[in-house]
């Protein structure tokens, strides 16, 4: 069966546009993109045609004037949690909360479920739970821990996206991290088949150094996590990437003093990328509350000079998407101490809202829709590798989202598909929202209501 999403505000390129985008919902591909004299062709032979149809007889579905189409977004940086620690999160409550905010693809983390995705059992009971269960497609990254250095390529030929590494404690005793001497031997090994090292990049030596704390002021847990040490790592991957060739990507940068390194690494060839979060984008360490733990995440969000200067990297190029890093735990986690930010799991809950958060951020630096989808669907696509993902274009996956800008929502964590509801963006109200997803040339959700459970596990080799 074929469909026409017709609209007169589609991004194609970098431009809104009047377009028709065609597709097969059989294949869930887009099979032809008319714009222009193509397009002003194609509307004066339907002009005499039973209204809902085309001159050929393909059903069209004509998208509201004061609703703008876009490609899909795609998230690279989800921590689903499942299984293992399901109360945390999981494959249906978070597809869900994907559907609802206009993501179409999430690339899952390798932790912190259990266990975590670092051979291939592991890698086969989690795309078990995932199965049925889905309402968007997922991909999965695999990770690099000591323990399966010499093994990276049965997971790579298995269809993970790359491999995750934390230089530092990761949080979960069950992935440690790796020591110098392991890193450089994962590097050398993802290297030798033209794999992707994901890296959490923070010194362990630098945060060593910091004495112990105990604290529910953010800025002595931001104290406590130095852009010194954001710095040198970044450092250390560089010189591995230089050492061995290895295509590598930096995570979640939340330092403006990393930007330097990372656009001279790039400036001199090295196949390295990198990316940022909302969080860091849009909220200030001179405004997160005390005892707030909601907004803890490692790397911390820093301070507003800071933050304009990752919005200067983001539009220069140094840094190629934005990603939400979800990383939602239970309540009891969130507030462990009653409040001391020493104790209180780390990371940000925020996958339903990213997207329309961003929308707005953006426009107060003077930045327009187009840009932000093209970091937040093309961007992180291209980076993970997720192909036919993030563009509109004939033989592209025929995912679609409407976004409305007047559509006004104020964020109310309680009602968010989140497993759990606990987020920093609670009270935040957005200019704009999400009226429908397609996933495949088929509508997941609606505005109101979620089709059933219909996406896909998808293997970086297809």
């Amino acid at each position: 069966m074929r469909k026409i999403f017709r609209s007169r505000q589609t991004l194609i390129g970098s431009a809104l546009v009047p377009a028709d985008v065609e597709v097969d919902t059989d294949t869930g591909l887009i099979t032809a993109v008319r714009t222009g004299e193509e397009l002003r062709a194609a509307l004066a032979l339907d002009a005499s045609c039973d209204a809902g149809h085309s001159a050929s007889g393909t059903l069209v579905i004509n998208v509201p004037d004061e609703v703008i189409q876009l490609p899909a977004n795609v998230d690279c940086h989800v921590h689903v949690n499942e299984p293992g620690r399901t109360e945390w999160e999981g494959f249906a409550s978070a597809t869900e909360a994907a559907a609802y905010g206009g993501i179409g693809t999430i690339v899952d983390m390798p932790l912190n479920s259990i266990p975590p995705t670092v051979d291939s059992d592991a890698l086969a009971v989690k795309r078990a739970v995932a199965s049925g269960k889905i309402f968007v497609d997922v991909g999965l990254w695999g990770g690099a821990v000591p323990s399966n250095l010499g093994s990276l390529e049965e997971l790579w030929e298995q269809g993970v996206y790359g491999f995750k590494c934390f230089l530092v404690d990761s949080g979960v005793p069950e992935f440690p991290p790796l020591d110098g001497g392991d890193f450089a031997r994962a590097m050398a090994e993802v290297a030798s088949f033209d794999g992707l090292m994901i890296v959490h990049a923070e010194d362990p030596d630098v945060l060593g150094a910091i004495p112990a704390w105990s604290s529910r002021r953010y800025t002595d847990f931001v104290d406590s996590r130095p852009p010194e040490a954001e710095v040198r790592a970044i450092e250390t991957v560089i010189e591995q990437v230089r050492r061995h060739g290895t295509r590598a990507h930096i995570l979640h940068v939340s330092s403006a003093r990393a930007l330097e390194p990372i656009a001279a690494a790039r400036a001199e060839g090295l196949p390295l990328t990198a990316e940022t979060c909302p969080h860091y984008l849009i909220f200030d360490s001179e405004n997160v509350p005390d005892g707030a733990a909601e907004f803890k995440c490692c790397p911390p969000i820093r301070d507003p000079g800071n933050q304009r200067e990752l919005w200067q990297g983001l539009v220069a190029g140094v840094l190629d998407c934005v990603v939400s890093d979800h990383s939602p735990s239970t309540v009891e986690e969130k507030t462990k101490g009653g409040g001391d930010l020493a104790q209180a799991w780390g990371g940000v809950s925020s996958l339903q809202v990213t997207f329309p958060a961003m929308v707005d951020a953006a426009a107060d630096h003077g930045i327009g829709l187009p840009q932000v989808s093209a970091w937040m669907s093309a961007g992180p696509a291209r980076v993970a590798g997720v192909a036919g993902k993030g563009v509109l274009e004939a033989g592209a996956d025929a995912d679609l989202i409407w976004y409305e800008p007047g559509r006004e929502i104020a964020v109310d964590g309680s009602r968010l598909a989140h497993r759990n509801k606990l987020t920093a963006y609670t009270g935040r109200v957005l200019s704009g929202s999400v009226r429908r997803t397609v996933l495949a040339g088929k509508t997941v959700f609606d505005g109101h209501d979620l089709a059933e459970p219909a996406g896909r596990l998808l293997r970086r080799d297809g």
